[in-house]
């Protein structure tokens, strides 16, 4: 029997009503107990993750044959007066599995009634080819008299006990201030972690929170195909910490109907969070939610002209372009500012005087330097004052009380993404760009980019206000196949301004960046979670090195195997800039022009991007110093970072054989090490990058 489907009949933002026919097709549980009536040993493992029911249908998870967590209320119904349902075991059953996606694994049901006649399943689902990771999904029916006031569910909440050295956590949510995605849990932490909107125009993001101790972690999120407004709370508790997934969608459950809660991933595992991130990605693989092939130019090292901000001038660019590739860049990115408003997107006639032809020759221009062309575009964002907003008002995403959604950066109104005007407005925008202009790939930029809230246009006839939000991964993806069928080689880079990355957009994305990092800790963490949500199938940006710890941080970026970036100026900044510029400004000084000429040499080099990130070979959290680690056509690369360093460093997942250990970046041999003895006594500020390549290929 496959996993539990979902059979609606009435659709909510998360999990769903059924009637009573659903309950009645499931397979009759059969009761199982020992001595004195006491519930059997109710139980599913798999090697690496145990699940155990106690009688009131609690569970506890272990793993390496000791229980990580005491039983708790791990999967609930939250009522609307804030009371508890207490459930009594009636009974268990064991099935096979043989899913067509996921292959051959075991599912246990568990049921329990409670006093008030309601009646609980829980299936849990273990997969042979992901050991350590299970999926839930639970069943309320009420078979009672009366109808029953629901304020949502919760499900695979556990609690960690203390252990020395604290607590880490990585959350897949959106937050309005930027804040990192990995993050020590002090004291009194608290994180609700919501998929839904945390304001205006920041939302969405990866279904997915971890929470790990120096020795093990819990792992929990979604599973479903499309995206759900599902909160996974992670705080810190007097005893440990604790993590959940959780609806708070509000429902009335009448008699005879069930309430079916979302597929929800369970994963324990040692290290930090790309382990389970590596899993889910695997599982959504055979989910059909699979990154595109990346072309090779998604890899070239990237110049932006947004270092002369929107007032630029075409000549300023095209002056700059020559020092560009001769430093070694090979895209050169027409940022904001080439339009007359954000929604329109009609060519500003101040810079570009003859329309398209000037575009045109523009992209030409790129090419006769050796460059790649690539257009900046937020799309859905429609200003006040642009036409597309007056003519077209119908494109407009709506609230329940009729009012717009607002994009703050520009001031501009969301337009919605499930409404056919609106995507074939994107379309044929995209076909101009690509197919007319001649730009080579697009930069969609946007905090709104992420997600969008639920759309009550009267216009749209939507079958479901939520369609907005669950349909956001269908317009990318017909922009990016628009993209793709006016340039085979079309490069789609998707830069939802500092927010998390949207998962389920994950097919219409060729290049993902940091984002407008506020640190080198937020390019490093960033892009240890891309490595392991987009894999080898496509590329992470470091995005403009100057947003890095004091603006010229490439080690982080060239460490983790990021593709780099600069907004650099040149020979002199812009004379209007829109805000202050930075201590120095933007221009390339022959102080700078020789250390970003070095960098690009040392990524052009050995093009890391292109090797095996090996993400579970340094936690993150807990390993000093924070250390990385790629392989590469037969060599080992190591990028350790830290204010100041002097002590050894170990060199994890070396082969076979002697390793002689090169300092890239200051050109000096340290020795040779081998597996068995892997540490070397360093001293560094900052950073440290090191290749290790076998004697015998070295020699």
């Amino acid at each position: 029997m496959a996993p539990i489907e979902r059979r609606t009949l009435l659709k909510l933002m998360a999990g769903s009503l059924v009637g009573a026919a659903s309950w009645a097709a499931l397979p009759p549980a059969q009761a199982t107990a020992g001595r004195g009536g006491k519930l059997a040993d109710a139980r599913l493992e798999d090697g690496v993750l145990s699940i155990a029911f106690d009688r009131q249908l609690r569970t506890r998870v272990g793993s390496g044959g000791k229980w990580l967590t005491r039983y708790q209320d791990s999967e609930r119904l939250l009522l609307a007066d804030g009371s508890a349902e207490a459930f009594a075991f009636t009974g268990t059953q064991l099935l096979p599995l043989d899913d067509a996606r996921h292959g051959p694994g075991r599912q246990l049901l568990v049921r329990g009634r409670s006093a008030r006649g309601i009646e609980k399943q829980v299936a849990v689902s273990l997969f042979d080819r992901q050991p350590g990771m299970a999926v839930l999904q639970v069943r309320y029916r009420n078979q009672g008299a009366a109808a029953v006031e629901v304020a949502g569910w919760r499900s695979a909440a556990h609690e960690l006990a203390d252990a020395p050295g604290g607590f880490w956590s990585y959350s897949g949510a959106t937050h309005t201030d930027r804040r990192d995605w990995v993050q020590p849990l002090d004291a009194g932490f608290e994180q609700r972690n919501t998929l839904g909107m945390d304001s205006s125009d920041y939302g969405g993001g990866t279904p997915v929170a971890d929470l790990w101790r120096r020795d093990v972690g819990l792992a929990v999120g979604h599973v479903e195909p499309v995206v759900r407004l599902l909160d996974m709370p992670v705080r810190r508790t007097d005893g440990g910490a604790s993590i959940a997934v959780e609806s708070r969608v509000p429902v009335v459950l009448a008699p005879g109907q069930t309430l079916v809660t979302d597929r929800v991933l369970l994963n324990v595992h040692g290290g930090d969070y790309f382990a389970p991130l590596t899993r889910y990605r695997e599982f959504m693989r055979a989910e059909g939610i699979v990154a595109p092939l990346a072309p090779e130019s998604a890899f070239a090292p990237v110049w932006c002209a947004w270092g002369y901000e929107r007032d630029f001038n075409v000549e300023q660019i095209l002056a700059t372009l020559p020092k560009a590739r001769e430093l070694g860049f090979e895209w050169a990115v027409l940022d904001d500012g080439w339009q007359t408003n954000e929604g329109d997107w009609q060519i500003d006639r101040r810079k570009f005087p003859r329309g398209d032809e000037d575009m045109r020759a523009f992209t030409r221009a790129v090419r006769a330097q050796g460059m790649r062309p690539r257009l900046w575009l937020a799309p859905l964002a429609a200003d006040p004052g642009s036409d597309v907003l007056h003519e077209h008002t119908d494109m407009l995403l709506l609230d329940e009380y009729g009012a717009f959604q607002t994009v703050t950066w520009w001031n501009a109104l969301t337009q919605c993404p499930a409404y056919q005007p609106t995507i074939d407005f994107y379309v044929a925008l995209v076909k101009k760009a690509i197919g007319d202009w001649g730009f080579e790939g697009l930069k969609l930029d946007g905090q709104h980019l992420n997600a969008v809230a639920p759309c009550h246009n009267p216009a749209h006839d939507h079958a479901d206000p939520n369609e907005s939000f669950e349909k956001l991964a269908d317009f990318w993806s017909a922009i990016h196949k628009a993209a793709r069928e006016a340039n085979p080689d079309a490069v789609v880079e998707l830069c939802p301004c500092g927010t998390a990355f949207a998962f389920h957009n994950l097919p219409a994305t060729d290049q993902f960046p940091s984002s407008d990092p506020l640190s080198s800790w937020q390019v490093r963490s960033k892009g240890k979670t891309m490595k392991a949500l987009i894999g080898e199938r496509s590329s992470y940006a470091g995005d403009h090195v100057e947003l890095s710890d004091g603006g010229a941080d490439f080690a982080s970026s060239v460490g983790i195997g990021a593709v780099i970036s600069s907004k650099f100026t040149w020979p002199r900044d812009t004379e209007t800039p829109t805000a202050p510029l930075p201590p120095g400004g933007y221009v390339l000084t022959p102080e700078k022009e020789a250390l970003w000429r070095k960098w690009v040499g040392l990524y052009r080099q050995h093009m890391l991007p292109k090797g095996d990130y090996l993400g579970s070979l340094y936690d993150i959290g807990f390993d000093t110093p924070e250390a990385h680690a790629i392989a590469r056509d037969g060599s080992m690369y190591y990028a350790f970072y830290a204010d100041t360093w002097k002590g050894r460093v170990e060199l994890r997942g070396l082969g076979r054989g002697r390793h002689r250990v090169r300092d890239l970046f200051n050109d000096t041999e340290l020795g040779t090490v081998d597996a068995d003895d892997n540490t070397l006594d360093v001293a560094f500020s900052e950073f440290l990058l090191l290749q290790a390549t076998p004697v015998d290929a070295a020699a």
